[in-house]
C-alpha cells in the first residue's frame, strides 16, 4: 500500500525477493496534474502495471467493496 514516490524502491525490492509474493498494489486514485489537469497515475501504479500487478485504487479504504476485493487476494 502506498502512493508516494519513495514507495517504489520498496515495491521493487519486494518483487526481487524470491520469498515474497506481491499479489496486488493499493495506491491512491489517479489525480489531475499539470496545466491541462489531465489525470496522472502515481509512480507506484506505473511501477505495478509495468510488473503486471493488479492495482487497487480505492477512494475510501472503509468502502466494503474495496475491502472485499482486497480480501479476495488472501494476502498476509
Amino acid at each position: 500500500m502506498g502512493t508516494p514516490d519513495f514507495a517504489v524502491p520498496t515495491l521493487e525490492t519486494l518483487l526481487a525477493l524470491p520469498e515474497a509474493q506481491v499479489v496486488a498494489v493499493v495506491t491512491g486514485p489517479d489525480r489531475p496534474a499539470g496545466r491541462g489537469r489531465q489525470l496522472q497515475a502515481s509512480v507506484v501504479k506505473q511501477a505495478a502495471l509495468a510488473h503486471g500487478l493488479p492495482v487497487l485504487q480505492p477512494t475510501n479504504l472503509k468502502d466494503p467493496a474495496f475491502q472485499q476485493e482486497l480480501r479476495s487476494y488472501a494476502a498476509d
